[in-house]
């Protein structure tokens, strides 16, 4: 490996280089050189002479690259990254090279361009360090390491005081497809990603993108793909943006802030290994327990009511809700893994003071979790990253709370979670949950009310802004530092927020989401938006959040898309059940059957979705696969962003769109596809099909030599439609827990 180091005299020769190496002086003097050559060599032998040329040609086609793409002093600095694994565009070894330039710093007294001395050209495995002196006297360093297929880019400057950001442009074909970076559909307000008539997808092609975490659907990572061969993953917290062609059709630029910059650009053939690779440098992705990936159940808000759903009186010991969901689930043959309260669950004005449950809301809480327990079900609760009750006074005291945070009437105050006595005094909290029998937690609001601008510093003397992208990682990994303390490997935290750093400590749910179609449409987008983004354990809340209308297409749709994704998470459906909804019919037995059918598909699944969460664990590779990571060469590979690879050997197509009875399905090439609907009918891949499903049908096909067995899913329909006809006993069942807890409790006592 060669390391070059700068000198006045290194400096001045690379000029002179420079000058020699343009395509005006250097070409013409080759070629008059090759031509002499050739002239006073065709006198010798015939194998002398064609060496010679091919020596020549080869001295000249190098002078082309070095001149025609490196050297652009009038415009500053240019860095050329040459791979052969970069996408073509043209002809010539140069056409496989990646340009970046426009390479600046900016001030409070304005942009500075880095000056044409740091241009340089990285072909072979070289480690490359340059300094060039700028206008207003900073000495600025850039420092290039190739590892492989790998280019590792940072920019620094001495000194670094005043540096607000950092900027860089990369070259741009006019059908360069970009993906990554966010799981919103569009940057900007959250409802603009399930605005009516919204066009855009999977590609973030003409989009400008700010790198700041946005509530509330607000995984995030600063990381693109791009359809060339490569890809950019930016490194630390610091805010930044990109903008894929929209200011100049030509470049997608990159900007961020901070003392100093720092990128790894990976290139590769295949887009999946550069997407694996990303995920392990920032990983590697958490692997849950396989309880994870049984099916789920929750509410916003649990009352504890007299009377069920029907009017049948509640005699139980547990809150209402909890066991009507519960029970009803089980007489319906529903499987649930998972069993979640939201917030509130403890006293107080939000119901959340000093994590202590509130025992009239949730009687006999520990019961209730033994009860849940012993059906297989685990519980979870939800969380914040901030205090409340007594807590809270103690923490302002102490001085454990964030700087910068004005009083707020939620959200407030936040945990400074570089202190290390009040991350361990949150963490003590968190702890009484644990020892209650609590396996997992949903981690809300680390990206909401996190102060942003200001002269304040947190602990650790990072500035707020550097603060605000680092926050939801911290939370995360001092919820999973505290939970491992007490059960080991079994436990699962869900941030709904996320970057760099997040990964390794937790599974993602994408915010509060509209329940329309759009919601649909855009939870969709963000499952595979963030397997790219090194998040491999992903679901939505089916039907949406919030407002819902509870459409019965739009949930029936939800449903089955919801099989499909790792959490398979089906609430806060108004607080209520599909047996009690607030529109007609009020017992929809269409969607209990979907949702009898999808969830005992997601139960039989739980042992193939483990198996591709370890994979996601050792390899990278996301448990969901946009079809460009296994058919990359293939056109409708990038466009059908609506079908999606479950693991290797399942391809589903989810419809969110209402009334819609049909859909054209690509089917990648390499393997043949089997309908899973009509399993007699056999595609191969590489054409797109048209299915036609009923609202119960998702377009699914399963990979012909593949050992999954979803048996007959029509046959298991019509039973679920059958058993959906028939309410049940709530009575009967109300009197099962009570003898239950009586036997319980008197166990208790003689103990």
């Amino acid at each position: 490996m060669v390391k070059h180091k700068d000198t006045k005299a290194q400096r001045h020769k690379e000029s002179r280089y420079q000058l020699l190496c343009s395509p005006a002086f250097f070409v013409p003097l080759c070629l008059g050189v090759f031509v002499f050559n050739h002239q006073s060599l065709s006198e010798v032998n015939k194998e002398a002479t064609i060496m010679e040329q091919r020596r020549w040609l080869g001295i000249i086609h190098l002078a082309v690259i070095a001149g025609s793409l490196t050297v652009n002093s009038a415009h500053g600095a240019d860095l050329i990254l040459y791979s052969k694994n970069l996408t073509p565009h043209g002809q010539g070894r140069e056409s496989r090279s990646l340009k970046l330039d426009g390479l600046f710093y900016e001030t409070a007294q304005g942009v500075t361009q880095l000056p044409s001395q740091l241009s340089a050209v990285v072909q072979n495995d070289t480690e490359l360090e340059r300094r060039a002196q700028t206008a207003d006297g900073r000495v600025v360093t850039l420092r290039v390491k190739r590892e492989g297929k790998n280019f590792n880019v940072r920019l620094s400057a001495e000194p670094n005081s005043g540096i607000i950001r950092w900027g860089v442009a990369v070259d741009a074909f006019n059908d360069e497809y970009y993906t990554g970076l966010m799981e919103r559909v569009v940057d900007g307000p959250q409802q603009a990603s399930w605005a009516l008539a919204l066009k855009q997808a999977m590609n973030l092609r003409g989009q400008k993108v700010d790198m700041i975490l946005k509530p509330t659907t607000s995984v995030y990572a600063p990381f693109y793909l791009s359809s060339r061969g490569y890809a950019v993953f930016v490194k630390g917290n610091w805010p930044g943006r990109f903008d894929f062609c929209v200011d100049n059709p030509e470049r997608a630029k990159i900007e961020f802030e901070g003392p100093s910059f720092e990128m790894k650009v990976y290139t590769a053939e295949q887009p999946a290994e550069m997407v694996r690779r990303h995920a392990l440098d920032a990983g590697p992705p958490f692997l849950p327990p396989k309880w994870m990936f049984r099916p789920w159940r929750w509410r916003d808000e649990h009352s504890q009511l007299t009377e069920y759903y029907d009017g049948t009186p509640v005699t139980g010991p547990f809150n209402s809700q909890v066991m009507e969901d519960s029970l009803m689930m089980k007489a319906y043959g529903i499987p649930t893994g998972v069993y979640w309260v939201d917030r509130p669950w403890g006293p107080g004005r939000l119901g959340y003071d000093d994590f202590e449950i509130d025992a009239r809301r949730l009687p006999n809480f520990a019961g209730m979790t033994r009860w849940l327990n012993e059906q297989g079900i685990q519980v979870m609760l939800w969380i914040a990253p901030f205090f409340q009750g007594e807590m809270e006074k103690e923490a302002l005291a102490k001085g454990y709370t964030l700087a910068g945070q004005p009083r707020l009437p939620n959200n407030y105050p936040l945990a400074d979670l570089t202190n290390p006595a009040a991350r361990e005094y949150w963490q003590q909290g968190v702890s009484k949950l644990l020892k209650l029998g609590v396996a997992g937690f949903k981690l809300d609001r680390s990206e909401e009310n996190i102060p942003e601008t200001g002269p304040y510093t947190v602990f650790d003397g990072r500035s707020i802004r550097e603060n605000r992208n680092a926050y939801p990682p911290m939370y995360v990994k001092a919820a999973y530092d505290i939970a491992q303390k007490y059960r080991g490997h079994d436990f699962v935290l869900m941030p709904r927020a996320a970057y760099t750093g997040s990964a390794p400590y937790g599974v993602f749910w994408g915010g509060d989401i509209a329940g329309t179609q759009e919601g649909l449409r855009a939870s969709i987008i963000a499952v595979q938006r963030s397997a790219v983004m090194g998040y491999p354990n992903w679901g939505s809340d089916t039907c949406g959040y919030g407002t819902s209308p509870m459409e019965q297409e739009v949930c029936g749709r939800w449903l089955a898309f919801s099989c499909f994704t790792p959490i398979m998470e089906v609430g806060p459906t108004l607080n209520v059940g599909f047996w009690n909804l607030p529109r007609p019919p009020a017992y929809d037995t269409e969607l209990i059957a979907i949702w009898r059918l999808y969830a005992r598909l997601h139960e039989r699944l739980a042992s193939y979705s483990y198996a591709q969460a370890q994979e996601a664990h050792q390899t990278g590779m996301p448990i969901i696969r946009p079809l460009f990571l296994v058919d990359p060469r293939t056109a409708e590979a990038w466009s059908s962003w609506q079908t999606y690879l479950y693991g290797p050997d399942l391809l589903v197509s989810p419809i969110w769109e209402t009334r819609k009875r049909e859909q054209d399905v690509y089917l990648p090439k390499g393997q043949q596809w089997r309908d899973a609907w009509n399993p007699e009918k056999i595609y191969r891949g590489g054409q797109t099909v048209t299915v036609h499903t009923d609202l119960y049908q998702i377009p699914l096909f399963i990979r012909v030599g593949s050992k999954i067995k979803l048996g007959d899913l029509n046959q298991e329909y019509e039973e679920s439609r059958a058993i959906a006809q028939r309410r049940p006993d709530l009575k009967a069942l109300d009197a099962e827990v009570k003898s239950w807890f009586e036997k319980f409790s008197s166990l208790q006592r003689g103990q």
